[in-house]
């Protein structure tokens, strides 16, 4: 038995899994519940030590186990070590600064560290929150980056639907201003608190290097563009002829041509719904497009909408597919984690069918290595990205 400072919370089931999550369902109302957020000390059911983590009473994953090692407190030294080996993962073995100054730091549990995510864009660390024990583990946190990043900036903020969720109070402070940054020789302006994340999409770097391998003197369309990556590494890094980047948000769409601009590349972007465009597109019986890319939002953050999900997933597939010249490339992507690779792909099968093309798979991806997953946590693979040639 193991004697702690911590409060103890009981489970009411035998641990036999090591997965970081425990909902709430599988714990014992605490006699006197510890605050959101609070370090405890995890029984099983049996009696037995089974972790130590964050403890929410108002939140469905009620326990974060943030280790299985007795000895170990969870306290700043926890956290340097935790973030230190985060950033010898993307320094050291990765080399990421070889290709970029935009990376992920943290990737919550795929680093040890449910909850967390920190991106670096240049000289500015973004911090985003997603468990009020992170949130409260702030301080030890930023000295944790700070000595990782002497000199560094810093922005933090938490999505209002999570600190609703995890019951913790955060207000933003000002956004910094876009951030240059650079990726495979190619520059963007990366720009922390806006609604797309934290600034950047750094996961699909290398997704977007592979798509340009296949642009040069091609015409490329890119549907929910947002900030132009995709667009832009087809006419800057791959050659391509014409290119157009279509999105719905104009906000995003200033930023694309920005992008362009800062690249050199001539790109037409295109403000519009992309159902009502492609059907009025392929309405009008005009010249396909030899390479598309689909990359859109996130669809659901509910289990119970998964398969409206999938239903919007097939309806954009289908149309998208129609797009595509035969012989052309077609890049389809979803970051819904929800969503698993499995029914993604039958997804594509069925898009294919009713769109009445056919299908080759080249590679199906994800995200890049700096967004690592542990293979007891799927939850962390969230991004689907497939390369296809369509007849």
């Amino acid at each position: 038995m193991v004697t702690s400072a911590y409060p103890v919370v009981r489970l009411k089931i035998e641990r036999r899994s090591n997965h970081p999550w425990i909902y709430q369902k599988m714990v014992e109302k605490p006699a006197e519940r510890p605050r959101p957020g609070s370090v405890v000390d995890i029984v099983d059911a049996t009696g037995r030590w089974v972790g130590r983590g964050f403890y929410n009473g108002h939140s469905r994953i009620a326990l974060r186990v943030l280790t299985e090692r007795p000895e170990e407190a969870i306290d700043g030294a926890f956290f340097a070590r935790r973030l230190a080996a985060a950033v010898s993962l993307r320094r050291e073995v990765l080399g990421l600064d070889r290709v970029t100054d935009a990376w992920r730091v943290c990737h919550a549990e795929g680093d040890g560290l449910s909850g967390l995510v920190v991106d670096r864009f240049g000289d500015t660390l973004v911090t985003e929150y997603f468990s009020a024990g992170m949130f409260r583990q702030r301080e030890a946190i930023r000295s944790a980056l700070d000595a990782l990043f002497p000199g560094s900036k810093h922005y933090a903020f938490a999505e209002e639907h999570v600190a609703k969720q995890e019951s913790f109070d955060f207000r933003a402070g000002p956004a910094p201003e876009p951030i240059v940054i650079t990726e495979h020789g190619l520059r963007f302006r990366a720009a922390p608190g806006s609604r797309h994340k934290t600034g950047f999409f750094a996961d699909q770097r290398d997704n977007r290097r592979r798509l340009a391998e296949f642009c040069a003197g091609r015409r490329v369309l890119d549907l929910c563009c947002n900030s132009g990556g995709f667009a832009i590494y087809a006419k800057a890094l791959g050659g391509a002829g014409e290119v157009v980047g279509l999105d719905i948000d104009r906000e995003v769409l200033a930023l694309a041509e920005s992008n362009a601009r800062l690249n050199r590349a001539r790109l037409r972007w295109v403000e519009a719904d992309l159902f009502h465009w492609l059907r009025e597109y392929q309405q009008g019986a005009r010249e396909p497009f030899d390479v598309v890319i689909l990359d859109p939002a996130k669809m659901t953050r509910d289990r119970e909408q998964v398969i409206p999900a999938l239903k919007k997933y097939l309806d954009m597939n289908r149309l998208a597919l129609g797009a595509v010249r035969p012989g052309g490339i077609f890049l389809t992507c979803s970051c819904t984690g929800l969503v698993d690779e499995a029914q993604f792909l039958d997804m594509l099968r069925r898009a294919a069918y009713f769109a009445g093309r056919s299908v080759q798979v080249l590679a199906v991806s994800g995200a890049g290595a700096d967004h690592p997953w542990l293979a007891h946590v799927p939850e962390s693979r969230y991004l689907k990205a497939v390369f296809c040639r369509v007849e």
